[in-house]
């Protein structure tokens, strides 16, 4: 038996930003169909700030089950989140039929229009694109983004995929000099028009679509001042690990109260994680009694129609783009397997 060996540098340009939306919405759409063969992420952590995290799952349809692993050294600044290290991401892919290894992937999967940017902003934002599909409205038009780093770059182009009229943006981060080039950079190589902004309170100012894509601890706008028709997404998770283990006073927050009670349509990726990590973004509002965890959607409730994402104009849309899972990851992973087969990319090993 042989599997398939990738390296870091085996993984880059392989595959867009349009097919792993498309292979991750199949792995959410799959796995509320057949849920034992998905997972929340789960983490742990070291006295010195170390965190593991792992994600178990599959997406039969794909034909892949495994699990991605990766570490990091987590460090908290004031009110933002940094890392002073991370170390690559390993995904191992067994075949969903028999069990067989096919792969081990080492490292980070870029997106090719992108190239090589932040742990994890591709799927992140893949997985923001299957809210995008579902929850902006179609003549969407202007962007106010929060953030400057790849994370930031990768939301914007899942959203550009989605929906192509996307022509302008204002784009806030706490460094000057990293929103002008920002701007400068994303503005040529995604044909929009890219305006950096002093003030944070502008960012969500005539806009269609909020786009949250930072490393803070705090929440960034006031919800009640969001008007109709705006679509919101939010990419912090949380998990209640960082309080308990003394590395919080309280749990992360990218997004208010107010947002959550405004919403007509909330959606997150996975209920069970927003639970047993207590995110608060939205276990907040829940634990307050603003919202009941019944007026949360998931993701896969868009996928297979059970939910019908927006329905009017006038509404305004709320996907918290909690964590990954495990057929997230396995998507993405099968999608950069796939390609590198066919480009001839990796290295053979034979395993008897």
């Amino acid at each position: 038996m042989s599997i398939l060996l990738l390296k870091p540098s085996d993984l880059q340009g392989l595959v867009g930003m349009k097919d792993v939306i498309d292979a991750i919405e199949q792995g959410y759409r799959e796995s509320t169909e057949f849920p034992v063969i998905n997972a929340p992420r789960r983490r742990v952590h070291s006295p010195a700030g170390v965190r593991v995290s792992n994600f178990p799952g599959g997406v039969h349809g794909l034909g892949v089950m495994g699990a991605q692993v990766r570490a990091e050294l987590v460090v908290q600044d004031g009110a933002n989140q940094r890392y002073a290290h991370r170390e690559h991401p390993v995904h191992v892919l067994h075949d969903s039929s028999t069990g067989q290894m096919l792969a081990i992937l080492f490292g980070e999967i870029d997106e090719k229009t992108i190239g090589p940017t932040s742990l994890m902003a591709f799927r992140t934002a893949a997985t923001s694109g299957i809210g995008f599909r579902h929850l902006v409205r179609e003549d969407a038009e202007t962007v106010g983004l929060f953030g400057t780093a790849g994370q930031a770059a990768n939301q914007l182009w899942a959203l550009k995929t989605e929906r192509a009229g996307i022509r302008s943006v204002k784009v806030y981060g706490r460094d000057a000099g990293r929103r002008k080039k920002f701007a400068e950079t994303w503005s040529e190589k995604f044909s929009l028009d890219i305006t950096p902004v002093d003030d944070p309170d502008e960012v969500i100012e005539d806009v269609d679509v909020v786009l949250c894509a930072t490393n803070t601890n705090v929440e960034l706008f006031d919800g009640d001042r969001l008007v109709a028709g705006q679509h919101v997404t939010g990419i912090i998770g949380g998990n209640k690990q960082l309080v308990q283990g003394g590395f919080l006073p309280r749990p992360r927050r990218e997004i208010d109260d107010n947002t959550a009670v405004r919403a007509g349509v909330i959606v997150t990726n996975l209920k069970e994680s927003m639970v047993s990590e207590e995110q608060g973004d939205l276990y907040g509002p829940i634990q307050a009694g603003l919202i009941g965890i019944d007026d949360v959607f998931e993701l896969g409730d868009l996928a297979t129609g059970r939910h019908p994402g927006r329905t009017s104009a006038d509404q305004i849309t709320y996907h918290k783009n909690n964590n990954g899972t495990g057929s997230s990851e396995m998507a993405i992973a099968m999608t950069a397997y796939r390609a590198a087969r066919e480009h001839g990319r990796g290295i053979e090993i034979d395993l008897d």
